[in-house]
């Protein structure tokens, strides 16, 4: 399923807090503090008050499509912010990062328990990203020890990120604690 929402950036982690309550919105946050990140928050909901997020979009305001790639409740999420590659068009690295990449991505990281796919349709405010992918897993160790399925996987999808995204200004991953609130 496809859905439209808003994305912030942010790095006010209690203020997006307080948003994604009033929203019922899914809140991702680095509890280490993302140190070296451009953002600590990613805070998605749907609404139509755009006017309510712009205090907690310090770092970027977005319009996305979520693409529920492998739905899952994960207990940590690595979150990984995309900028396209430099040589191709936003639509062209987005059409390989859901067809292409997508379908890798649940052969090459068996262990992970959810993916989601937050495509960026439009930047209303901050930085350039073209998208987010939300990989689960049920602990920060089975990000950091078990995101592979096996060592070739490494090369397999490594190589497959270089057709899609720039590697060199995409900046490394978070890895949050996501919550939904209801």
């Amino acid at each position: 399923m496809h859905t439209l929402e808003f994305a912030v950036a942010s790095n006010q982690p209690a203020l997006c807090a307080e948003l994604a309550a009033d929203l019922n919105g899914h809140l991702y946050v680095d509890e280490r503090g993302a140190k070296g990140l451009p953002f600590q928050a990613l805070l998605t909901a749907t609404t139509d008050t755009l006017s309510k997020l712009l205090p907690a979009a310090d770092v970027g305001l977005y319009v996305i499509c979520r693409r529920l790639v492998k739905p899952g409740t994960p207990k940590k999420i690595g979150l990984f912010p995309m900028i396209h590659h430099p040589e191709k068009t936003h639509e062209e690295c987005d059409a390989h990062w859901r067809d292409n990449h997508a379908p890798l991505a649940l052969v090459h990281h068996i262990h992970m328990t959810h993916y989601s796919q937050l495509s960026v349709v439009h930047t209303v405010q901050g930085e350039a990203f073209d998208g987010f992918a939300l990989c689960g897993f049920e602990s920060e160790e089975d990000i950091r020890e078990r995101f592979f399925t096996t060592k070739e996987s490494v090369q397999v999808i490594n190589d497959d990120v270089k057709k899609f995204a720039d590697v060199t200004k995409s900046p490394r991953r978070l890895i949050a604690t996501p919550t939904h609130m209801a």
